[in-house]
């Protein structure tokens, strides 16, 4: 990426961005013979389980981190940390301090999910969900990138129409630590009528929008020169400085095309013709929703990665998807967005890019080969479990080898 904006910098470049967070097509394969000789890079990752299927969907990852890295000369060692709502029942905290720490110090940090109706009537500081912001807050990570990819394997799973889904790629940029989730003053309180009433406040400096206006320029640049900044400038003064300073980073990019829209109208035109974005940025509330959104347009949230990344330190990888607390244990989860997580790991949170389209050409094939879970499931497929699914995943690893990245 530009040397002025620089994101997990040893591993991390914006330029390794390619249009699609997964090739839709594999390539084609050699078969490659790896040296006992050959020096292995090595690095720490922490895993958060986390709740309901993230134990279930991690162990799938962690075997084709694994099984990746034996095949590319990498070695990894693993520090499983408890989070969320296990945490709390283990420590009586959604986030240790011991499990902070763990991360700060390890190179990347994957996440199953976190989150359950055991602990939805906790307060506040004691809810799983509040874990996660602190986890966020303490990485320093501000930039999420969600990739919203329909692929041809899937086009069928989407529940738009097959002329409307297919060929949709899009870039959700997200600012991940700013906005109303994290502004203040916030809380409790009466109004003057002596009534009660609970406030927060949708807040942002400079400096952290122009920060995430940067990474989204530079995506965008890297896939096919357009940025859409959503926003809500005709009501929000937030918004209507968020715009303000969005406009004057475009000045930095001449060569991206920027436009703005309204978030009411982005959340209409996602599903009326999604094939009209490129990147998308916003802040934090509203990509929250939007990125969500843009998921069910590729048939499953069970299939989307997420990244997200600071200046300095680990990057923080992990599903979009819940903890599904319904089908914990059932063996019914979808691995692939977590095994996709992980390839994002590999790719932005280390440079690993060979080790990281080994993954993804191996999903593809999984798929290819009519392996499904139930959410993307249809009659002339192979209905598989979270286990077999991952297993799938291990043999494309093992027998087919991209021979290029």
């Amino acid at each position: 990426m530009a040397a002025s904006l620089q994101l997990n910098l040893r591993p991390f470049r914006l330029q390794q961005f390619r249009s699609n967070s997964v090739p839709k097509q594999a390539p084609k394969f050699a078969t490659i013979c790896c040296s006992a000789n050959t020096p292995k890079r090595r690095y720490t990752i922490t895993l958060l389980p986390g709740d309901g299927i993230g134990p279930e969907v991690i162990s799938v990852a962690k075997n084709v981190l694994n099984l990746t890295g034996s095949l590319e000369g990498i070695e990894f060692g693993f520090k499983e940390m408890p989070m969320g709502g296990a945490a709390l029942d283990l420590t009586g905290v959604p986030l240790p301090e011991e499990t902070l720490s763990t991360a700060k110090q390890s190179d990347a940090v994957l996440l199953g999910a976190i989150g359950g109706y055991k602990w939805d009537k906790n307060e506040k500081h004691l809810k799983p969900e509040t874990g996660l912001l602190q986890l966020r807050e303490g990485l320093k990570v501000f930039a999420n990138l969600r990739p919203a990819s329909v692929l041809p394997q899937l086009v069928d799973a989407s529940t738009l129409k097959k002329e409307v889904a297919e060929g949709v790629d899009l870039m959700v940029v997200r600012e991940l630590t700013g906005g109303i989730y994290f502004g203040k003053p916030r809380g409790f309180g009466m109004n003057e009528n002596g009534e009660e009433i609970g406030f927060n406040t949708e807040i942002y400096a400079a400096y952290e929008i122009d920060r995430i206006a940067r990474v989204a320029f530079e995506t965008a640049r890297k896939r096919r020169g357009k940025l859409c900044s959503v926003d809500k400038a005709n009501v929000l003064e937030a918004s209507m400085f968020w715009r303000k300073r969005v406009m004057a980073i475009a000045l930095e990019y001449p060569d991206v095309e920027l436009t703005h829209m309204y978030v009411d109208n982005a959340a209409m035109q996602l599903v009326r013709n999604p094939k009209q974005f490129d990147t998308i940025v916003t802040n934090n509330i509203f990509g929250d929703i939007l990125s969500d959104e843009a998921s069910m347009i590729t048939g499953s949230i069970g299939m989307l990665p997420s990244a997200s990344l600071g200046e300095a330190g680990p990057g923080l990888f992990e599903p979009i998807h819940g903890s599904a607390p319904d089908i914990a244990g059932q063996d019914k989860a979808n691995p692939l967005a977590t095994i996709l997580s992980a390839a994002m790991l590999l790719k932005y949170g280390l440079g690993e890019e060979e080790a990281a389209l080994r993954i993804e050409t191996a999903v593809l094939d999984t798929l290819s080969k009519g392996f499904r879970t139930g959410d993307i499931y249809s009659g002339e497929n192979k209905l598989v479990g979270c286990k077999e699914m991952g297993d799938e995943v291990l043999k494309s690893i093992e027998t087919e080898v991209p021979a290029t990245v």
